[in-house]
């Protein structure tokens, strides 16, 4: 046997030696002893297991659940946590650090919340870990609620079912959002440290950890039923509603109790908590098919629109009757949702001083247009909401991928909740006058200019494919898209100094179309994002199709 082979084992060994948990020491052992006589694919195993770590970064970590450095559990998260509460110490001054910990209901995450809240507490931090399972804008929301210095959420959002995460968020002056650099490469480096100094059986751990009273979740659903209480003519709206198997609904349910909104019909099957996603091949609203059993609900129901949460409910998603679609109904894209929101919010702000609304640079310039027509300001950021919540002045904020920011005085983060009581608004309003949600989307066009957006996304089994992809587009940068010129092209890894920089090429076309090239930062997918402006709808929506036909010969041509 080859010497990188015994290290690789003895890798293992020692990881194995201190691991907690049972099912994963059973999973190891099983990989080493085969990986001991030879076997190629346990070696091989065991070279994806231990041959890197899930890196720290600006997401905090997700990944897959199982044994081994590059993968999700109770030893990387134990590192994660000590890791964290180092730096927490070295930052935060005068009396011991807050945190608070939240889980949503994914496997382990209890578990993982448990060790971290231990550990937190161990290391003398005050440790506040929420009730129960519970969504992440509450976590978001008791960061701030508690005035903690930070908060850990457990929880891998719309990923698929056998991967966790662990997002971070700081408070203070950063008021809850998501941690940036250069907090996350330092407390990288703290991890980095736990883990290279050996065994986490010698981490101080304690159970002198709080558990938050209902308080903090009553406070939530005060807050959240604020921003659109229900008019009278609520009462009439018909609606459907899907957890997609996650922890949205019970608090959702009693926010909706709260601010005077009926009652949805719900898709059952996807109501309840399960870890396991039976329902959905991938547990994201955006996926085809995720969304079936609410359209089949709302078409048995004669709804007026469905709404349905991710499984940790901090992105929305919203659907509405349409006939030239198969089975009758259309989720409306990110943009659109977003838009909406956004005209809402900027006629609230209009004359305010200082007020801005905020959307990623991938997400629909339509946003710029609305604040121009109500004297706002405007900030376009980098992906990612750890950005659009630190944009000044921001009443609003939104990403394409169904995230949406509309309570910046209590959540510093995408909040699905939130935003489907204020979706619930619109619709009740647009209901009081004989219209629908169709009809506002419809009307952006006729006030602000017809905006069209698309998208073209290449998912990989290889990540060296997405960067041979960037690299071929960074080496010979094209000159035409389908059949429009590319006027410019920026490329965000060369940013600007005191700017933050990006993995992101963003090309600008001759009509004034824009394409923009990015991997994804959670999924193993390169994303392009297509946005056009005509003067009309049809127009706007001819001009993306076009585009993501040249974009995918562009890609087919760089791979």
């Amino acid at each position: 046997m080859n010497e990188q082979v015994e290290a690789r084992l003895a890798q293992a060994r020692a990881w194995l030696r201190q691991d907690p948990d049972a099912a994963t020491r059973d999973e190891l052992a099983g990989i080493i002893t085969r990986a001991a006589s030879g076997d190629g694919p346990a070696i091989a195993d065991l070279d994806d297991r231990f041959g890197t770590r899930l890196a720290f970064g600006t997401a905090g970590l997700r990944g897959a659940l199982g044994a081994g450095s590059n993968r999700m559990n109770r030893v990387l998260i134990a590192q994660a946590a000590a890791g964290f509460a180092a730096y927490l110490r070295e930052h935060v001054r005068g009396s011991a650090p807050t945190v608070v910990v939240g889980y949503d209901g994914r496997r382990n995450s209890r578990r993982f919340a448990l060790d971290s809240a231990e550990l937190f507490a161990g290391a003398g931090l005050r440790t506040i870990l929420l009730p129960r399972l519970l969504p992440t804008p509450v976590l978001a929301f008791a960061v701030r609620h508690f005035g903690a210095d930070a908060g850990v959420m457990v929880t891998a959002s719309h990923n698929p079912p056998d991967d966790n995460g662990y997002k971070v968020y700081l408070g203070g002056a950063d008021a809850g959002s998501q941690i940036v650099a250069p907090a996350d490469a330092e407390i990288a480096s703290h991890i980095s440290h736990v883990a290279d100094s050996g065994d986490i059986s010698s981490l101080p751990r304690s159970t002198a950890y709080e558990t938050a009273d209902e308080e903090v979740l009553s406070a939530y659903i005060r807050a959240t039923a604020a921003v659109a209480p229900a008019p009278e003519s609520a009462k009439s709206l018909s609606w459907v509603y899907t957890a997609m198997h996650g922890v949205g609904w019970e608090t959702f349910s009693r926010i909706l109790r709260t601010a005077g909104y009926p009652q949805p019909k719900t898709v059952k099957e996807q109501l309840s908590p399960d870890p396991r996603f039976p329902t959905v091949s991938f547990p994201n609203p955006e996926e085809p098919g995720a969304m079936d059993l609410a359209f089949a609900a709302a078409t048995r129901t004669r709804a007026d629109f469905i709404i349905a949460n991710d499984p940790d409910a901090d992105r929305l998603a919203v659907a509405i009757p349409d006939d030239s679609v198969e089975g009758g109904w259309r989720r409306l894209s990110g943009n659109e949702v977003g838009l909406l929101l956004g005209a809402r919010a900027a006629r609230g702000a209009e004359g305010t001083p200082g007020a801005s609304l905020a959307c990623s640079l991938v997400s629909s310039p339509g946003l710029g247009a609305i604040a121009a027509h109500h004297g706002l300001d405007f900030h376009e950021t980098l992906t990612g909401f750890k950005w659009i919540s630190r944009a000044p002045g921001m009443v609003f904020g939104f990403e394409e991928a169904l995230g949406y920011l509309v309570n910046p005085e209590t959540v510093r983060d995408k909040d699905g909740i939130s935003a489907a009581i204020a979706v619930l608004g619109l619709a009740a309003e647009a209901h009081e006058r004989g219209d629908s949600l169709a009809t506002l989307v419809a009307e952006l066009g006729d006030v602000y200019g017809h905006f069209a957006s698309g998208q073209v996304s290449v998912r990989v089994d290889d990540l060296a494919i997405i960067d041979k992809i960037m690299l071929a587009l960074r080496t010979l940068p094209p000159t035409r898209i389908g059949e429009k010129t590319v006027r410019s092209a920026e490329d965000l890894l060369q940013a600007a100094p005191g700017q933050p920089a990006g993995d992101v090429l963003r090309y600008s076309l001759s009509d004034g179309s824009r394409v923009i090239v990015r991997p994804s930062g959670t999924e193993p997918k390169l994303k392009v994002y297509i946005d056009a402006q005509a003067d009309s709808a049809e127009s706007a929506r001819r001009a993306v199709a076009d585009l993501e036909t040249g974009v995918q010969e562009l890609l087919d041509e760089r791979s």
